[in-house]
């Protein structure tokens, strides 16, 4: 197991290189002037500000020269500093991760809670009017983008009934509260979750219908096993291998793509902050959030990978 984890780790290497170079690129061929964007004078700012500017940014130097500086700069763990504020891009990213990962967790266990269960059930009562309604429900939920069922939920129980604050992690002006800070992640969480919970419900009923049809499940009932043993011993246990993976593939999708949804309900986290670095050409910000999410995807994937040789004695790495 170590060796493989070695083997994958080094392997993760040259995908890192690729995709920054692929986003430097990228961030240098955006239209628009960082300078100008840092300036942000009403007046024309004069040419000769914005070659010092420049110069003092190393934004005149060419492309390849820029990239291999940069480069050289994380391999000593300095990610820069922001074109826009100054600051130092890891600290604006250690500010703004614990938000983002809040946000994540809470999406995901609203998500693999209600996915699993409605899953078990409507697998569990195959072709009857429940597993219609929930399949029906399922196909709905997958349909819908996450920002639309974000501004639907705005509209409905922040500006129509008032139950829930429009934005923010905490309410201006007052102290950090667990229940004021629940009161602000339900609306975002549920936007990203309710999509999640149909993809989860969807592959988790699919995975159960297969694993219930097997010679060991039939073995358990003939045995007289109570159901609530055979469900949660053989079939759960066995079924939820498959959803291992959609796990995995949505932790990675909540921690790179949840920047619509943190722009809507405008949440602190390093997804706004990436929205407001590409509009603004800070090019520090933009490398330091995709090689953190790159980092993160990576590694996520080998963790899941990992997670199966544990729930499924028959995986193993060499």
């Amino acid at each position: 197991m170590f060796a493989y984890i070695v083997r994958r780790l080094l392997v993760s290497i040259p995908t890192i290189l690729a995709v920054t170079v692929v986003v430097f690129l990228l961030a240098n061929l955006m239209p628009g002037n960082a300078v100008l964007a840092m300036l942000s004078t009403d007046s024309p700012a004069p040419e000769e500000l914005i070659k010092l500017r420049q110069g003092q940014l190393g934004l005149d130097q060419p492309v390849p020269v820029q990239y291999a500086r940069w480069l050289s700069n994380v391999a000593q763990g300095n990610l820069g500093r922001s074109f826009q504020y100054g600051d130092s891009v890891t600290a604006m990213i250690a500010q703004r991760i614990p938000a983002t990962l809040e946000l994540m967790m809470v999406t995901l266990i609203i998500s693999i809670f209600l996915g699993v269960a409605l899953g078990t059930i409507s697998a569990l009562r195959q072709y009857s009017s429940l597993d219609y309604g929930l399949t029906f429900i399922g196909f709905a939920g997958i349909s819908i983008p996450d920002f639309f069922m974000g501004m639907i939920l705005i509209f409905v129980f922040a500006l129509r009934l008032g139950w829930f604050p429009t934005s923010g992690m905490v309410t201006a002006g007052s102290e950090f509260s667990l229940p004021d800070n629940l009161r602000h992640i339900i609306l975002p969480a549920l936007a990203l979750a309710l999509v999640r919970t149909a993809v989860f419900m969807r592959y988790t009923r699919a995975s159960v219908l297969e694993v219930a049809k097997n010679d060991y499940v039939r073995t358990a009932q003939a045995k007289g096993l109570q159901r609530q043993l055979i469900i949660g011993r053989h079939i759960l246990r066995n079924g939820l291998i498959p959803v291992i993976t959609v796990v995995g593939l949505n932790m990675a999708a909540l921690f790179a793509g949840s920047v619509i949804i943190e722009t809507i309900f405008q949440w602190p986290g390093i997804g706004m902050m990436f929205i407001n670095a590409v509009a603004v050409r800070d090019s520090p910000v933009i490398m330091g959030y995709v090689l953190l999410t790159t980092i993160f995807v990576l590694l996520v994937n080998l963790v899941t990978d990992i997670t199966y040789s544990w729930v499924d004695p028959r995986i193993r790495y060499e």
